[in-house]
Formats: C-alpha cells, sequence, structure tokens
C-alpha cells in the first residue's frame, strides 16, 4: 500500500478535491503508474483493494451476491482497480443517488479497458472524471515555480526567475519520465520507464478489446512514434514504418493499434488549433505525435541521455515533448485545452492553450537560446495574423526554453525556463 508519508503533492489534488465536492463520485483516470492510487488514497477515509491477494475471492463472490456491500465505509471511499469487478460502477451510480450527497467515492483504476458490457450507466451527472498524467517537473520538486500559468492568464506578465536545470539534467529527466516510482527512488538506470513501456507492449494493449495481439507490431508502432515525436507525421508514415518487414499493414488495423494506445493514455496526440484569422490561410489540421510522457519514446529507442545529447536536434523534438506533458499538467486547473497552430505558410506555433472561456496563449519551444529570437518573431506574426475582434488578444505570448532565466523581453514576449513553471 503506497504511503502517504512519500507522497509528493499533485495538481490533480487540488482538482480531486473540487470535484469531490460537486460530484457523488470521481474516476482517476489515466496510464498506469503516474500515481492515481496515490492521490485517491492521500484524499481517501477508508479504501477497497479489489486486488488484495488475501481477500480478492471474497470480494468478486461479494460482488455477484451483494455488491452494495463493499462501499460500506467512511467517506470518500476509495475503490482502486474498479474494473475488476465492473459492476461496481452501476453499484455507485445507484449508491450516489439513493444517499443524494456529494464526495463519496473515488474510482481509480490501472486505465485497461475491460469488457464493459456489465455497465449500464454511463454515470453522467453522478461521476466525474480527472485526467491524471506523469508527474510534472513542479510535481517532481525540479521546477522553481517562479512563474506561474495562473498568475500570467490573470494578467501578471512582468516575470523573473532562474532555473537550476542544465541541458545535460533536462536529458536525465527525459529519460526518466514523471513516473513517480522513478521520481522518488531517484532512478538513474531509466527501468521504470523502460519496464512500463515493455509492459504495454507485452500485455496491456492484447488485453484492449477488438485488437489482435501482436507485440512486435505494437513495438514498431512506438518506434514510428518515437522518430516522429512532436511533429505531424502523416498516417502513412507510420504505417509505412510499421509495415516494414510485415507485408503491407491496412490503416483501418493501424488505427486500431493507434486507439487502443490512446485508449490506455500511452499515446496523447495534440489537435490542430482553428482560429479566426484576419485572411483566408489553410491551416493544418492533422493531429501532432505526442506520447503522454518523453520517456516512453526514449525507452522504445533504447536511448540514455548520452544518446539524447549526441543528437541536439532531436533532442529539441523530446523537450517539446516534455513541454507539452507539463503544459497539460498546469492547464487543466485552468480547465485549459493544449493545441497547435501550423498554417500552409509555415508560420507555427508550437503549443497552444485555449481556456474554456476564451482566453488563449501561442507558445514557442525552444531548448537553447540561439533560437529564441526566432520564436518571438513567429509568435507576434501569430498575434498578428488573429482576428482580435473574435478571438482576442492573446493573455500572453512565451517561448518555453531549457535556458536559465526568466524574463519579459521590450517586445513583450516572455521568456520561461521550464525548470521555472508552475500551475
Amino acid at each position: 500500500m503506497p504511503s502517504k508519508s512519500k507522497y509528493f503533492n499533485r495538481v490533480s489534488d487540488e482538482i480531486l478535491a473540487k470535484q469531490l465536492k460537486a460530484s457523488g463520485a470521481v474516476l482517476i483516470e489515466g496510464p498506469k503508474w503516474c500515481g492515481k492510487t496515490s492521490t485517491g488514497i492521500n484524499a481517501a477515509k477508508s479504501i477497497l483493494f479489489l486486488q488484495d491477494p488475501d481477500k480478492k475471492d471474497l470480494y468478486m463472490q461479494t460482488v455477484k451476491t451483494l455488491p452494495s456491500r463493499l462501499l460500506v465505509g467512511d467517506v470518500p471511499r476509495m475503490i482502486d482497480e474498479w474494473q475488476e469487478a465492473p459492476t461496481l460502477w452501476d453499484a455507485v451510480r445507484f449508491e450516489v443517488d439513493k444517499r443524494g450527497k456529494r464526495g463519496q467515492f473515488i474510482l481509480t483504476g490501472s486505465s485497461v479497458p475491460r469488457d464493459d458490457e456489465s455497465i449500464s450507466h454511463t454515470g453522467t451527472g453522478r461521476i466525474s472524471r480527472i485526467k491524471m498524467r506523469p508527474m510534472s517537473l513542479y510535481e517532481s520538486k525540479e521546477s522553481t515555480g517562479e512563474v506561474s500559468l495562473k498568475s500570467l492568464f490573470d494578467g501578471n506578465l512582468d516575470i523573473e526567475g532562474e532555473s537550476k536545470l542544465t541541458i545535460p539534467q533536462l536529458a536525465e529527466i527525459i529519460c526518466r519520465g514523471g513516473w513517480p516510482d522513478a521520481v522518488v527512488n531517484g532512478d538513474e538506470n531509466y527501468l521504470v520507464s523502460k519496464n512500463y513501456t515493455d509492459a504495454v507492449i507485452s500485455l496491456d494493449v492484447s488485453r484492449v478489446r477488438g485488437v489482435a495481439p501482436n507485440p512486435e507490431r505494437v513495438r514498431k508502432l512506438l518506434r514510428s512514434y518515437a522518430r516522429n515525436i512532436s511533429t505531424l507525421a502523416a498516417i502513412s508514415t507510420i504505417q509505412g514504418d510499421v509495415s516494414q518487414n510485415e507485408g503491407n499493414l491496412q490503416s483501418t488495423a493501424l488505427y486500431d493499434y493507434i486507439n487502443a494506445l490512446k485508449r490506455i493514455f500511452l499515446i496523447e496526440d495534440v489537435p490542430a488549433w482553428q482560429p479566426s484569422l484576419r485572411s483566408k490561410t489553410a491551416i493544418r489540421s492533422g493531429e501532432k505525435r505526442q506520447f503522454v510522457d518523453p520517456s516512453i519514446a526514449t525507452a522504445v529507442m533504447n536511448a540514455d541521455p548520452d544518446k539524447v545529447l549526441d543528437d541536439l536536434n532531436y533532442m529539441g523534438f523530446l523537450f517539446e515533448s516534455l513541454c507539452t506533458r507539463d503544459i497539460r499538467v498546469y492547464s487543466e486547473p485552468l480547465a485549459g485545452y493544449v493545441k497547435y497552430y501550423r498554417d500552409r505558410n509555415g508560420l507555427e506555433a508550437d503549443i497552444i492553450i485555449e481556456l474554456a472561456d476564451g482566453r488563449w496563449a501561442p507558445i514557442e519551444v525552444k531548448l537553447g537560446s540561439a533560437d529564441i529570437d526566432s520564436g518571438a518573431q513567429n509568435l507576434i506574426r501569430l498575434r498578428n495574423k488573429v482576428n482580435s475582434e473574435k478571438m482576442g488578444q492573446p493573455s500572453f505570448m512565451m517561448v518555453l526554453t531549457g535556458t536559465p532565466y526568466a524574463y519579459k523581453r521590450e517586445d513583450g514576449v516572455l521568456v520561461v525556463p521550464l525548470g521555472c513553471l508552475k500551475p
């Protein structure tokens, strides 16, 4: 059982607390090993571990005869690995209706979907959902947190700060990933990310309904994604990579595998931003290829920090993946969505944060200092191209870097090291 004494505070803690006040039950979903169970334990008053080997048979028998008995306990009551007994979903929903109170249950699971025929109700209105990802640099205590994303959206743009992270340290963080076990125990061999990726390839994808087990094909797919990380690689490019030495892989089968990897939260592609522009311009609409954590890419490519540093061009794409992960984590409390922009003229912004209330902010990712000027110029060009009467002015423009210092440029663009950022 995870220990509260070793618990690192997560951005999801605050989100979970708010959702428990608004809903009868909360489902925490996300990739395996990202900390869902520990976060649930930290908020729960009683816990049911369905995979407890000493009690599992008893629990499964109780589910068949009297599932409501397993819901008895101090609230919020956490049910870990709830998908082991899908009947409990309907039992929770019914119990929430019967009690008429909020904050009753927390559901967590491995995120590997199982046969859901026994679930008769979606839980809408009773069970809310929050998404967790691997730990951001602020959560792992590697960001100073001197620049707040929320504060920037509130208009506080006079920033300063100093990141303690060097480029070699960022390479180590990319390979280690944000997996809590790796962070807490100082994983120097990067085995957590490698073991996670191997488990996905060998077991998890084949458990997704409707996908034929083929570990070698999954590995090829992940390697193609890793080679094309943070790019707009066409599906035909990935299809060609996977089809090598196997004959032609039909696009429908490829989509099945990609969708399976999305359903277990391994792949998290970035959608395109479609703003209103001052003049007609064709905007790219494909998805940018992305993992939920950059360590998946290095694991499947068998790359350690030295190999990453030997190819700084590729490290730039991996660094964008790291930035995307952290911006997604920091945007969650703001009800923000992460997108990208690119048009036919080559104008781009690596990340667009779009809030539910319409506010938006473009971000260019630059690992080193040499490209900060070009990144800032791109952001200004984009701001001038967007129809501000319909979209409003951006709340801020940011170049997100691996450099040491945070500051505001004379043109108003913010330069922020990833190692200074927080929600």
